[in-house]
């Protein structure tokens, strides 16, 4: 893994002239998680040309010497006085970081104020992007993790259908779903488990709740696990009970045709635009422009939800590319009447997509 976190930090000290910075900072987890392996829950990570410092306090002095060893150590109890003195000690040195870059997604107004406060001479440049376009793109160590979790969590939706009876509320359904992702391995869960049934299903972000399941339900299941810090995420559509109506068989097949219209077009250089489009124009085209609303998909990695994100809102010039994995989760959501969204996982090899997700797509769950 050195090798691994030395190209890291190579290739974020390359981005520094792109920046117009001396040094940057990092306190995200995630982002310090992946340039440096340390897995506390307090620290800073300062990137110089020549210096890698991890700022952390008494809890998790040994555990960032074992986890980041490229990373000196400085320790850090969260004062004022502690901030000062860190940071004096880089604008200080002979080749000193007087432009340090912040990431504005995740410094908070607070903390922008205390490092101002103490007039140490530096300019905060705010980035509206460091290391995120970085972590785009994964290694095959990082798939295979995924792939890990996927496994868990393919295990647990295979349990639903068995599972799903009527009476049964949404929380006790989760309730088991979650149970069987921790026993099969899985570290914890990638989000909170969604049971969305009946008009609930038109909920496209609904909270699990305490309605009982009834015979002729839609259910979407929204689930992933988490394993070794990183994340899976898949959804299923059921129909409990009985033969579905006509309506549902037209909606989930358009909804089956729009996913896998981007998995056999989607190639690296499209533009995001243009992916998300695959589905949506199809989606759009078949009278339900009103009834899909959310992206087609994002990334997952150290975030469940990170770049690139698959959206009519994604930058005009952001282009997929090989190493790129993604969820693709075309959906449409009528109210009064409920919901259907498939959720598969993905990464983009220079073959073609590798699917990550191999739960069937089987809605029918008979009584």
């Amino acid at each position: 893994m050195k090798d691994t976190y030395h190209q890291r930090l190579t290739a974020v000290r390359q981005k520094f002239e792109q920046w117009q910075i001396d040094a940057l900072l990092i306190t995200s987890p995630a982002n310090r998680r992946w340039l440096s392996g340390f897995t506390g829950s307090n620290a800073m990570l300062l990137l110089t040309p020549h210096q890698a410092l991890l700022a952390t306090d008494s809890r998790y002095y040994e555990r960032a010497q074992m986890e980041a060893p490229l990373f000196t150590l400085v320790k850090h109890e969260r004062t004022r006085q502690h901030d000062r003195h860190f940071f004096q000690a880089v604008s200080a040195r002979p080749a000193s970081a007087r432009r340090i870059g912040i990431e504005q997604k995740h410094v908070t107004l607070e903390q922008a104020a205390r490092w101002r406060s103490l007039r140490l001479g530096i300019r905060w440049q705010p980035l509206a992007e460091t290391i995120e376009p970085l972590r785009a793109i994964k290694t095959a160590a990082e798939i295979a993790l995924m792939q890990r979790a996927a496994a868990i969590t393919d295990q647990a939706m295979a349990q639903f259908p068995r599972l799903a009876r009527p009476g049964l509320t949404e929380k006790q359904l989760a309730w088991e779903l979650e149970k069987v992702m921790m026993a099969a391995g899985a570290d914890g869960m990638a989000f909170a488990t969604s049971v969305a049934s009946g008009p609930n299903s038109a909920l496209p972000h609904h909270t699990t709740g305490t309605r009982p399941l009834q015979s002729g339900d839609l259910i979407i299941v929204d689930m992933g696990a988490r394993l070794d810090g990183y994340h899976s995420d898949m959804t299923r559509t059921f129909y409990l009970g009985g033969d579905p109506p006509p309506r549902f068989w037209e909606l989930y097949r358009l909804v089956q045709q729009a996913q896998q219209t981007v998995l056999q077009n989607a190639r690296p250089g499209m533009t995001l635009l243009e992916v998300d489009a695959l589905a949506r124009d199809l989606i759009h085209g078949a009278g339900h422009k009103e009834h899909f609303g959310h992206g087609l998909g994002h990334g997952v990695g150290l975030d469940i939800h990170e770049d690139p994100f698959l959206s009519p809102r994604a930058p005009e010039k952001a282009t997929l590319a090989v190493g790129m994995n993604v969820t693709i989760e075309p959906g449409i959501y009528i109210p009064g009447w409920g919901g259907i969204r498939l959720e598969d996982f993905a990464w983009l090899t220079a073959d073609g997509w590798q699917l990550l997700s191999h739960t069937p797509q089987e809605p029918v769950i008979p009584l």
